[in-house]
């Protein structure tokens, strides 16, 4: 649709993800398109949290996601193809929600009143702007960056902002977004105050600072005292959202607008075209930390180390065979230490790979299916699992994979079945992506009343003769194997579920069954108006009571709906593939939002919804 964003997203401290979440929502607003135009690259420092966010993010099933884990302050710049041409990566949209005190959730964290300092505040602040920085460096020209904290201190926010504005000579301004959140209650940012230590010692000025102290306290943690400047930065578009406004906690939002080049950005590049050698290079370093830009990391090529720059081309070019191959492997542990669980590489399938002709006529898919976008995670071995990625997303891993640690990234869209290829594929469609593969496929697809639906979201494998007489003509000369389920809403009876649902299943000799993970079965059943527990209890009723006549049944698998564990587990049991034990490791953990760890926190979901749409809103 016309409304829908395009834009490539960096969340650059995205774990566990709520945000994240909302911006996918808002990538796939429009769910008739299966691969809209804009991505998100989900960063987050901190390995373990990675994983939490990547569960997070596969609950929206997007080909358009990407979960890296890189330290914020120093993410590496990426590179694309355009044409044959290599470019460097610059975000449309950048949600830079960084580290804080937490001050803002006191109200529901009570580590806050028992461990809150000023030192805090003054800890974080060179980090926050270092991260910072490191976005506006990777922003695009007219595109938006989104500054967030769930502090309320000054020296986390403000400060943050004005030094950031001061340093970028123009090349940044706030946007007034003050029109754009109607009915949201909140302050405008200050342009006066004080720093305090932790002693209680107040200081109103840099000047007022003690030599003793000025490695706690800086310079940029103060206002701006040009009366002029500090008038031009507009200060007051920023917001504060208090918490007795609207009930929630407290919050600052800042919105950024890149209008031009960063000045040490535009100075770096005018110097590399002179300067070619390393001694040069090493001058142009030089030159950039007297020029006060010590605590930045340039843009490539000034990103790159010597040794780097010395290997360059020999690095291209086995990168280069690399990609010929389709594999995007891990980076190598010499540019990289990796740490945490080792990732598998991602592989492409070639354009001749003998895989995809039987389920490309198994399915009779569309001949605009972007095959090229199917992955495996081996290189070896036989291929378990196929996976798809938007072309976007494509383009960044098989142009960046020796400089970014990808934890993550596509949907599942097929599983090897063992039994599948007597039926004449070898394998099943996967239910975390059965919405993104739908618009392509053009056989195997079975449409269902509702009650059809409660039948197979209830009950385990059912016989044929469980569902209506459509149903029955629909599959009477289908072959057997993985199927389609999809059920279509009847405008005129108001009272049924009015949103399409598609399914994945399986057509054995006697009976259909859906191949949906038991937390989708549950949501589609409230969604229904069912009463799960009512469900479940009907089902073991009349298993007991036609147990004896349903020994054929018995070789089939027979995973009870054990509802009320439902609640907890979030384990995708319904799919039998056996997805890496890491990916789920923290996967009944639902974590608290309010660590200083790159999170923010969860239960102010209006603010957050809010954050999310700034980020979007085009200027």
């Amino acid at each position: 649709s016309p409304g829908a964003p395009t834009e490539s997203i960096l969340d650059m401290c995205a774990a566990p993800g709520s945000k994240t979440a909302q911006l996918i929502e808002m990538l796939h607003a429009d769910m008739n398109v299966p691969f809209p135009e804009g991505f998100v690259i989900a960063n987050d420092i901190d390995n373990k949290r990675c994983y939490l966010l990547v569960h997070q993010a596969k609950r929206l099933n997007s080909p358009c996601i990407m979960v890296v884990n890189h330290d914020a302050s120093s993410i590496p710049t990426l590179q694309i193809d355009n044409s044959g041409r290599k470019e460097v990566l610059f975000y449309d949209r950048i949600l830079c929600d960084v580290p804080c005190s937490g001050d803002g959730t006191m109200r529901k964290n009570i580590d806050v009143w028992k461990k809150w300092t000023t030192q805090n505040s003054l800890q974080l602040h060179g980090l926050q702007l270092r991260i910072a920085t490191r976005g506006v460096e990777q922003l695009a020209e007219g595109g938006r960056m989104v500054y967030s904290t769930c502090s309320l201190n000054p020296v986390e926010n403000e400060a943050v902002i004005a030094s950031l504005l001061e340093k970028s000579e123009g090349a940044l301004e706030l946007a007034d977004v003050s029109s754009e959140l109607p009915g949201l209650k909140w302050m405008p940012g200050i342009t006066q105050w004080k720093v305090m230590l932790k002693d209680g010692q107040w200081f109103e000025a840099w000047k007022d600072v003690p030599s003793n102290r000025q490695t706690q306290i800086r310079p940029t943690m103060f206002p701006i005292k040009d009366e002029e400047k500090q008038k031009a930065m507009n200060l007051e578009r920023c917001i504060r959202i208090l918490p007795h406004h609207q009930n929630t906690g407290g919050f600052f939002v800042a919105v950024l607008i890149k209008k031009s080049p960063m000045p040490w950005n535009k100075r770096q590049s005018k110097l590399q075209r002179k300067l070619s050698q390393r001694t040069a290079d090493i001058s142009v370093s030089a030159a950039a930390a007297e020029d006060g830009a010590v605590e930045i990391v340039e843009e490539p090529p000034a990103a790159e180390d010597e040794e780097t720059k010395e290997s360059q081309h020999l690095l291209t070019v086995e990168s280069e065979q690399s990609k010929k191959d389709g594999v995007c492997g891990p980076p190598p542990s010499k540019k990289m230490k990796l740490f945490g669980f080792k990732e598998d590489p991602f592989v492409f399938l070639s354009e001749d790979d003998p895989l995809f002709p039987p389920i490309q006529k198994f399915y009779a898919l569309d001949p605009s299916f972007p095959k090229m976008n199917l992955l495996t995670r081996t290189q070896e071995g036989k291929k378990r699992q196929l996976y798809m990625v938007s072309k976007e997303l494509r383009n960044v891993l098989l142009n960046n994979s020796e400089r970014m640690k990808v934890i993550n990234t596509g949907i599942k869209v097929w599983s090897r079945n063992s039994d599948g290829e007597q039926f004449g594929c070898a394998f099943r469609l996967a239910q975390e992506g059965i919405y993104t593969l739908y618009p392509f496929i053009n056989a195997r697809i079975i449409n269902v009343c509702i009650e059809d639906v409660k039948v197979l979201l209830t009950q385990e494998n059912p016989f044929l003769s469980k569902f209506s007489s459509e149903t029955h003509k629909w599959v009477k000369d289908l072959a057997m194997g993985s199927i389609v389920l999809k059920y279509e809403p009847d405008p005129s009876k108001p009272d049924t579920l009015q949103c399409p649902v598609v399914l994945c299943g399986w057509h054995g000799k006697t009976s259909l069954r859906a191949f949906v993970p038991k937390n989708e079965r549950l949501h589609y059943l409230r969604m229904m108006g069912v009463e799960v527990f009512k469900a479940k209890r009907k089902e073991e009723d009349f298993e007991s009571k036609t147990e004896e006549g349903d020994q054929d049944n018995t070789k089939h698998m027979e995973e009870e709906m054990d509802m009320e564990h439902n609640e907890l587990a979030t384990k995708m049991e319904a799919e039998v593939d056996e997805e890496p034990i890491h990916e789920l490791m923290e996967s009944s953990v639902i974590e608290p939002e309010n660590k200083m760890e790159n999170v923010q926190p969860s239960s102010e979901n209006a603010e957050n919804r809010d954050i999310a749409d700034l980020s979007s809103v085009k200027a």
